[in-house]
């Protein structure tokens, strides 16, 4: 069969691994599996986890073996020859570095020490451009972001802060990246190197930190499985933004499977690129 060629970027936790609250189809992952070892397909995975903990996935969960993967919210490229080679992408590190003003990782980190309850997160979770800390949930939020983000413009660092909370551990989680390192501008970085434009570009996700993928002018798939709050979000977002057309929620059509995870993932694909049909259907 000839497919057109396909660069496929997917969320991992909830995406198409089933670590959520609803049920994964049972043949769902399998035929994801064989999907993505097609030839045509360059598979992108694009998450918050780090390189470790995506190896382990991959191990766990029987996920197939990436050609490219963005960890680290972002921050981090790596091109992946099999599961014990991963070469980082220098270019990206470069292109993102610009963003902090010649400042590096611990200068950050003095800037920011005096903020009163910033806790900072363990090695394993920092890089060079992700300097991660956790807040007690009895903090305002908003206070100490203000405070950051004013020390922040003070030196003329161009930088974000992302808030959200670890709701098994009861904490909340603040990351201080370059305003450029975001999933978007990762796959956006990656269509550039590698050639491919928008109609040969989909994108999968879940949850809030895929919005500005989801809502942007790239094809995009929310799973069935996210959120209703997600999914009104999404279609407003993506409406304002002129994308109606670029995102699509799944539901359960294909195969008679449900929409969630990788299921919806491949559901959203036929929707997209329905030449591919005969290869989903396997």
């Amino acid at each position: 069969m000839n497919l057109r060629r396909l660069l496929l970027c997917t969320d991992m936790d909830r995406t198409i691994i089933p670590n959520g609250t609803q049920s994964e189809h049972p043949h769902a992952r399998q035929k994801f599996k064989s999907f993505c070892s097609h030839p045509d397909v360059t598979l992108v995975y694009v998450t918050g986890r780090h390189k470790k903990l995506v190896q382990q996935a991959i191990k766990n969960y029987h996920l197939p073996q990436p050609d490219y993967v963005i960890t680290d919210v972002g921050t981090k490229i790596y091109k992946v020859e099999n599961s014990q080679s991963w070469h980082e992408l220098k270019e990206w590190e470069q292109e993102i570095s610009r963003s902090w003003n010649g400042y590096n990782h611990q200068q950050i980190k003095d800037l920011l020490n005096d903020i009163d309850y910033l806790i900072l997160q363990e090695n394993s979770k920092q890089n060079t451009h992700k300097l991660s800390y956790y807040l007690p949930l009895f903090i305002d939020s908003d206070v100490v972001i203000t405070k950051m983000s004013h020390l922040l413009k003070q030196q003329n660092i161009n930088g974000s802060i992302l808030w959200s909370i670890d709701e098994l551990k009861n904490i909340g989680l603040l990351d201080v990246l370059p305003v450029n390192a975001t999933k978007l501008h990762a796959i956006q970085f990656l269509q550039k190197q590698l050639g491919f434009q928008h109609k040969e570009t989909v994108f999968a996700g879940d949850s809030g930190n895929d919005l500005p993928v989801l809502v942007s002018s790239i094809q995009s798939i929310l799973v069935d499985n996210a959120s209703d709050e997600i999914k009104t979000s999404a279609v407003q977002l993506a409406r304002q933004n002129g994308n109606e057309e670029t995102l699509y929620i799944a539901k359960p059509r294909v195969c008679g499977m449900n929409a969630n995870y990788t299921a919806g993932v491949l559901e959203g694909l036929l929707h997209y690129l329905p030449d591919f049909n005969d290869l989903i259907a396997r």
